[in-house]
C-alpha cells in the first residue's frame, strides 16, 4: 500500500505540473492595439503654399483615459507600416501613438525634402496640433500635449529637428541617425569638414535611389494624376514617365539637382553643404533642450557613432538630460536588439512623460554599450551583455592608451580609374554576411596589393578594450592631392578582423618632403585579446567611396608618436545570465529522480555476458515504435563476427538508421537488447568507447580547420593522445593541405572523408558508418572500399549502411537485409549471390535485393 501511495503522489504531482504548463500556454493574451487610419491635410513649403495629405494611423492607449502621446517616425524608404509593431508596443504600454508616412513616402503626397524645416518639420508641427485635439491625449496646457517623439535613421533626424522647432515635444529617442548630413555623406577624418570630405558614393546612391524605386507609386502626386500626365503642381512629383521621374522619383527638384551634381563630381559644393545642413541638427545649436536618449548602432558605416556623440554634446550643452547607448546593430546589419531598444525607449518615456522616476534614465546608465558575452552553453547562440557607466566619456574615452606601431615608410599606388578598389564594408551585403556569421565586415574586408601600407603593433601582453575613436599621426609624401582611407584591424585570429567594418576617409595634399596629418580613426567598441596585434592600414581606394582615378604613387609613414586608443575603465558589464533551462533542467532532473525513487524504481545493472566477450555485435529481439505509432524496428535479431565487413541494406524507411542510433545508445529500444562485446548497450556505456561511428551526416565547428576539429574531438574523449592514431586516420581522409583550412570551405565530399577519419580515431574494434560514400567521387569511393577491407582484415569489424548495392557487393562479405523494420535475410554475400531471383538473372546483388524486397512486400 505504501508503494502504491507513493506512485499515486508522483502521478498527482506530474499531473499538476502538466496542467500548469497547459494553462500558461493557453492563457489568452490581450488583443493587440487597433489603429485608426486617417488622411490628415497639412500646409507647408517656404511660403506655406503647398498642400500635402499625410497618411496616418493613431493608436489609442491601452486602458483608456488621457495619456501622454508619442510621435513615431519611420526610416528612409519606409512608411507608417514600417513602425506598426513598435507603435502597438507603445500603445500597450499606455501611450497614445501617432504614426505617419512622411511626405513623398507610402500613400502620403508631396515630395521629399530630407527633413527640411520648410517641409517635413512643418508637417510634424501640424500633426502635433492634431494630437492636441484628441480626447485620449494628456495636455499640459491647451494645445500642448504631453509628448514624446522617436524614430530611426530618417525618422530619428525628424525627431531631433522637430524638437528644435517645436517646444511642445517633451522627450525624444532618436536612433541611428545623423548630426550633420553633409558630414555623413562627405566625411573627413582630419576634421577639415565636408567641403574637403570624401564622397560616400555607395551609401549616398542607395539613400537617394530609395525614392526612385517606384516613381509612379501613389503618393508622388497620386497615381491617377501621374497617369494623366499631371505637371508639378504643389504636392505633385512632376510629369509621369519624364526624365525627372526616372532620375529623381519623389525628391524636390532642387534636392535632385544637388545630388546629381555632387554624385557626378564626387565633391561637395557650398550649396550642397548648406542644403544638407539645413536638414541636420548641426544647424540648430542650443535649440534641442529636452531629455534625449540617443541610441546609435555600432555596425553603421552610414551614420557612425560620432554622429550620436555630436548630438549628445550639443543637447547636453543646453543642460538637458542626455543618455547615449551604442547597440549591436545599425545600417550594416548586426543584432537589432529589438526588445532591448524597445525597453529602453519605453523606460525613457515613462520617466520623462509619466514622471516615473524609477523607470529608465537612471544615472548609472548615462552611457551603455552592447558587448559580446560569449555563447549560450546550450544553444551556442551569441549572448549580448550591456556595459554601463555613470557618465558618458565621449569619443576620447576616460583615458588614452598609447600603442607603438612598427613598419617602414611604404609606397601606395592609386590605380588607374580607382579600380579595383579595397573593401571595408559593402552597404546591405556587409550587413547580410555579418548576420550569417562573424563580425560584420570581417568576411568582407580586403586590401588590394600595392594600394595599402600596413603598420603593426607588438603582440598585446594583456587584453585591450577600445571604446572610442583612436587617433594616429601619419606622414604622406608625394606630389599633389590624394584620397586615403585609414582603418584598424585586429590581427591574431584565423584572419585579420576589421571591427564593425569601418574606415576613415581623408584627403591630403602631399609634398615631396612629406606632409604630416593627424587622422581620427572610426569610433569602435572592440576587445583586442592578449596576444593579438593592432594593425593600422592606409589604402588609396575603398569600394564604398569615391577615390582618386589618376594613376600615381605616394609614400605613407607612421609618425614616431604612437597610435592613441581611447579606453573607459568605468564601463562595467554584468556577467551574461544563464539561460532559464540552465537552472530549470537540473531542478527538473531532481524532481524526476525523486519521483523515480518514490515510485520504487531501481536502475538495473546488467553484467556482461562472457560467452559474447569476443562478439562485436549481437542484436536480439530489437523493437522500436515511435509516438506516431510507426513500427520502425520490429523484432530484429542478427549477429556480427570479428573481421567482417557487414552491409546493412534496405530501402528508405527500412529502419537502418534507427537501428544504428539504438546501437550507439542515442535512443532506447522498446524491447530487445543490443550487446557489444558482451556488454549491454545503454546511454553512456563504457563499451561504447570501443565503437567508432558516423551516422546521419558530418558535424564540425565550421570556423576551425579539419585538423583542429579532429584534435578537439579526441580531447573531448579524455583519452591519451597517443591512443588516437591521428596520422593514420588523417591519411585515410586524404585531405592533404586542406586539413589546415577552415571546415566551412570544405565540399560535401571533403566533410564526409573527414567524418570517416574522425570515426576511425583510436582504431575502434567496431566501426559503424551510415552512407559513408555520400559526396565522394568514384576514385574516392574505390579508395574508401580498400580502406574498409584493410581495416577489417586486421581483426576489426565494420558495419556499413549504404544504398549503393554495387559498392556493397565489392566491399562487404556479409549482409543484413531489412524491410519495414524486419529482418528479411542475413548471410554472406557469396551465399546471397548464389540465390536465383525470380527474373532468372543471378549474379547481381541488386537483382537479388529487389527480389527479396518484392517478396517481403
Amino acid at each position: 500500500m505504501k508503494l502504491a501511495g507513493r506512485r499515486t503522489a508522483a502521478l498527482v504531482i506530474a499531473a499538476l505540473v502538466a496542467a500548469g504548463a497547459v494553462v500558461w500556454a493557453l492563457w489568452p493574451s490581450p488583443p493587440p492595439a487597433k489603429g485608426l487610419d486617417q488622411m490628415i491635410p497639412v500646409v507647408d513649403g517656404p511660403r506655406d503654399d503647398q498642400r500635402v495629405t499625410l497618411d496616418t494611423t493613431f493608436f489609442p492607449p491601452a486602458g483608456g483615459g488621457r495619456r501622454p502621446a508619442i510621435l513615431l517616425a519611420h526610416g528612409f524608404g519606409g512608411s507608417k507600416a514600417s513602425v506598426r509593431d513598435e507603435a502597438v508596443r507603445l500603445a500597450e504600454a499606455g501611450y497614445a501613438v501617432l504614426t505617419w508616412s512622411a511626405r513623398g513616402f507610402g500613400a502620403s503626397t508631396g515630395q521629399i525634402a530630407l527633413n527640411s524645416p520648410d517641409y517635413e518639420v512643418k508637417d510634424v508641427r501640424q500633426l502635433i496640433d492634431w494630437l492636441a485635439k484628441r480626447p485620449e491625449v494628456l495636455l499640459d496646457r491647451p494645445g500642448d500635449p504631453r509628448l514624446g517623439a522617436a524614430g530611426g535613421s530618417y525618422g530619428g533626424a525628424i525627431t531631433l529637428m522637430a524638437a528644435a522647432y517645436d517646444d511642445r515635444i517633451d522627450a525624444i529617442v532618436p536612433q541611428i541617425t545623423w548630426h550633420d548630413l553633409a558630414d555623413a555623406l562627405f566625411p573627413d577624418a582630419t576634421g577639415a569638414g565636408p567641403r574637403n570630405g570624401v564622397f560616400k558614393r555607395m551609401w549616398a546612391g542607395l539613400f537617394f535611389t530609395r525614392a526612385v524605386d517606384s516613381p509612379l507609386a501613389p503618393g508622388a502626386g497620386g497615381a491617377a494624376a501621374l497617369a494623366a500626365g499631371a505637371s508639378g503642381a504643389p504636392g505633385g512629383a512632376g510629369r509621369a514617365g519624364g526624365p525627372q521621374d526616372v532620375q529623381c522619383g519623389r525628391f524636390l527638384p532642387e534636392i535632385c539637382a544637388m545630388y546629381t551634381e555632387v554624385a557626378s563630381t564626387g565633391r561637395a559644393t557650398d550649396a550642397a553643404v548648406q542644403t544638407l545642413r539645413r536638414s541636420s541638427p548641426v544647424s540648430v545649436p542650443g535649440r534641442i533642450r529636452v531629455p534625449s536618449l540617443l541610441i546609435q548602432g555600432k555596425r553603421d558605416s552610414l551614420f557612425p557613432l560620432g554622429h550620436a556623440d555630436a548630438n549628445a554634446k550639443a543637447i547636453a550643452a543646453t543642460g538637458a538630460p542626455v543618455e547615449v547607448a551604442w547597440f549591436e546593430g545599425g545600417h550594416d546589419g548586426g543584432d537589432g536588439e529589438l526588445d532591448w531598444v524597445a525597453g529602453r525607449t519605453i523606460g525613457w518615456f515613462d520617466r520623462w512623460l509619466k514622471k516615473d522616476a524609477a523607470s529608465g534614465g537612471e544615472a548609472a546608465q548615462a552611457f551603455t554599450v552592447t558587448r559580446d558575452g560569449g555563447r549560450d552553453p546550450g544553444t551556442r547562440r551569441p549572448v549580448l551583455v550591456h556595459a554601463v557607466s555613470g557618465r558618458y566619456p565621449g569619443l576620447s574615452g576616460t583615458a588614452g592608451t598609447p600603442v607603438a606601431l612598427a613598419g617602414p615608410a611604404q609606397p601606395v599606388a592609386v590605380p588607374p580609374g580607382g579600380s579595383p578598389a579595397s573593401i571595408s564594408s559593402v552597404p546591405g551585403i556587409g550587413g547580410l554576411l555579418g548576420n550569417l556569421g562573424g563580425a560584420a565586415g570581417a568576411g568582407l574586408s580586403l586590401d588590394m596589393p600595392g594600394q595599402a601600407a600596413a603598420f603593426d603593433s607588438a603582440p598585446l601582453t594583456a587584453p585591450l578594450e577600445v571604446t572610442g575613436a583612436p587617433v594616429a599621426d601619419l606622414t604622406v609624401s608625394g606630389e599633389g592631392e590624394v584620397t586615403l582611407f585609414a582603418k584598424i584591424y585586429d590581427v591574431g585570429g584565423q584572419r585579420p578582423t576589421l571591427p564593425q567594418g569601418l574606415v576613415a576617409p581623408f584627403r591630403v595634399t602631399a609634398r615631396p618632403e612629406g606632409t604630416p596629418v593627424r587622422v581620427t580613426l572610426p569610433t569602435i567598441d572592440h576587445r583586442f585579446d592578449a596576444g593579438h596585434r593592432l594593425r593600422l592600414v592606409v589604402s588609396t581606394t575603398d569600394m564604398g567611396f569615391a577615390s582618386g582615378t589618376a594613376p600615381a604613387v605616394f609614400r605613407v609613414a607612421a609618425a614616431p608618436a604612437p597610435l592613441t586608443v581611447p579606453t573607459d575603465s568605468a564601463l562595467r558589464a554584468a556577467a551574461a545570465g544563464l539561460s532559464w533551462w540552465t537552472w530549470a533542467l537540473p531542478l527538473a532532473a531532481l524532481v524526476v529522480a525523486v519521483a523515480l525513487a518514490l515510485a520504487g524504481r531501481v536502475r538495473r545493472h546488467d553484467a556482461p555476458d562472457p560467452a559474447l566477450a569476443e562478439v562485436p555485435l549481437q542484436i536480439t529481439g530489437l523493437t522500436k515504435r515511435y509516438r506516431n505509432g510507426e513500427l520502425a524496428v520490429d523484432d530484429l535479431s542478427f549477429r556480427v563476427e570479428r573481421g567482417q565487413v557487414l552491409g546493412l541494406l534496405g530501402p528508405n524507411g527500412a529502419g537502418k538508421t534507427t537501428t544504428m542510433r539504438m546501437l550507439l545508445g542515442l535512443i532506447h529500444p522498446d524491447a530487445g537488447e543490443i550487446r557489444v562485446f558482451g556488454h549491454r548497450v545503454t546511454p553512456g556505456a563504457a563499451v561504447l568507447a570501443r565503437l567508432g561511428s558516423f551516422v546521419e551526416g558530418p558535424g564540425f565547428l565550421p570556423h576551425l580547420s579539419g585538423r583542429e576539429n579532429i584534435d578537439l574531438y579526441w580531447r573531448a574523449t579524455g583519452r591519451p593522445r597517443e591512443d588516437a592514431h591521428v596520422e593514420e586516420a588523417l591519411e585515410i581522409a586524404g585531405l592533404g593541405a586542406a586539413l589546415d583550412r577552415a571546415v566551412r570551405t570544405y565540399s560535401q565530399g571533403m566533410r564526409q572523408r573527414l567524418a570517416i577519419a574522425q570515426a576511425m580515431l583510436g582504431l575502434p574494434d567496431l566501426l559503424v558508418l551510415d552512407e559513408p560514400t555520400n559526396g565522394l567521387d568514384p576514385p574516392q569511393i574505390a579508395e574508401m572500399r580498400r580502406v574498409l577491407i584493410r581495416y577489417a582484415a586486421r581483426g576489426r569489424t565494420v558495419i556499413v549502411s549504404s544504398h549503393l548495392l554495387a559498392e556493397v557487393e565489392q566491399t562487404c562479405d556479409h549482409v543484413v537485409v531489412m524491410h519495414r523494420g524486419r529482418l528479411v535475410t542475413a548471410g554472406t554475400v557469396t551465399d546471397l549471390l548464389a540465390t536465383t531471383p525470380s527474373n532468372g538473372a543471378p549474379g547481381r546483388l541488386e537483382d537479388v535485393f529487389l527480389d527479396l524486397i518484392g517478396t517481403e512486400r
